[in-house]
């Protein structure tokens, strides 16, 4: 790593605009992190599964087929490589994930839920919807958390619509 550049015209301390702007955004930050963790806490206590195999077994039963590219699932979760190998290793040792060869591409594997995987993903889902309305949409009531959730889309970061499972409307 280099040395870090000085952008011309830079002062000795940051403007207190900037300061108090970035404050805030640490608020934000933090707060959507404490939460992620708490709900994932809830979940993991409920369930048995760490918070990163709850994110993949999770994220599996809302995909196409319950299965998803390894390299997809590393993206949209946040994980190094290396991280999502060892993540799918753990899930495949326990019997709730199995890789599969894709049919098209033979450079591409997905990681698919076994019976056993859907079950614990059912009940993860379960677990964690609840957590979600005891922790978020308690609080912040119905309206609030819409009004978050339209927020937060608004930035271009919000996932795509659940594929595996059918919606409310299909039950």
């Amino acid at each position: 790593m280099g040395e870090p550049k000085r952008p011309e015209g830079a002062g000795e301390c940051p403007g207190a605009e900037e300061v108090e702007l970035l404050r805030r955004w640490r608020t934000v930050d933090s707060g959507f992190r404490r939460i992620t963790d708490l709900l994932l806490a809830d979940a993991h206590d409920e369930v048995g599964l760490p918070p990163s195999s709850l994110q993949v077994v999770c994220f599996l039963a809302e995909s196409p087929e319950q299965a998803a590219p390894m390299r997809e699932l590393s993206e949209l979760l946040g994980f190094s490589t290396a991280g999502i190998t060892g993540v799918v290793d753990r899930l495949v040792d326990a019997g709730l994930v199995e890789r599969r060869p894709s049919r098209t591409d033979r450079r591409v594997t997905f990681a698919a839920l076994t019976v056993l995987g859907r079950e614990t993903a059912v009940a993860a889902v379960g677990v964690l919807a609840e957590a979600v309305r005891r922790r978020v949409v308690k609080p912040l009531g119905g309206d609030g958390f819409a009004a978050l959730e339209a927020t937060v889309g608004s930035l271009g970061v919000a996932g795509e619509p659940l594929a595996g499972c059918p919606g409310p409307a299909a039950h």
